[in-house]
């Protein structure tokens, strides 16, 4: 049988080469296409790393601006709180000043008081004097000034001032103030002048 006999064994040998060819650019394709998703998948990762990368970063500065801003707020708060309570001292004593400043005269008027008056003239000073005295003596206590307790009193050098000793009587007598010189006087919670006074020992 000769050649002509059989046409389509050109044609199936030429279909066999095509379909080899497009076999071949088929797996080409693919390599292309795996090559091209493997460098897509790294850029990816490589995005994701950045990404996570500056995250980080952006979380690192947020805790140090959140950390300052703490430490901002607290130092104000100390400030506000000192403030505060530097008002509430000043505003507690604020009398205190003008309570030293009237003491002396205080001190003048008892002085005057001691005087023995003689005649009906002296007897009529005094009274005004005393008037003036008690006086005094009420506007200190409603500002809180008050005398401190010394005569008879367990000696305390917070609030008196030994000037003087003298021999106890008796056990009891001892370490008590058996006479006061000069009065003391306390501003709320404060002393403002110790009481001077004669301690038995």
């Amino acid at each position: 049988m000769s050649k002509e006999e059989f046409p389509h064994e050109k044609d199936l040998k030429e279909e066999d080469s095509s379909a080899h060819k497009k076999d071949s650019e088929a797996k080409e394709n693919s390599k292309k296409t795996e090559e091209a998703k493997k460098t897509s998948k790294e850029d990816s990762e490589a995005k994701v790393n950045e990404l996570e990368l500056k995250i980080t970063a952006l979380t690192e500065k947020n805790k140090e601006l959140e950390d300052k801003y703490l430490r901002s707020e607290a130092e104000n708060q100390n400030m506000q709180n000192r403030y505060a309570k530097e008002r509430a001292q000043l505003i507690k004593y604020e009398s205190q000043n003008l309570a030293k400043d009237v003491l002396p005269a205080m001190d003048n008027l008892e002085r005057a008081l001691a005087v023995k008056a003689d005649d009906e003239a002296a007897l009529q000073l005094q009274k005004g004097v005393q008037m003036t005295l008690d006086a005094l003596v009420r506007a200190m206590n409603d500002h809180g000034i008050t005398e401190i307790k010394a005569e008879g009193e367990k000696f305390d050098p917070n609030l008196h001032q030994a000037v003087q000793t003298v021999a106890a009587e008796n056990d009891e007598q001892k370490d008590h103030v058996v006479q006061v010189l000069q009065k003391g006087y306390q501003y709320k919670d404060r002393t403002l002048r110790p009481a001077m006074v004669v301690v038995a020992q």
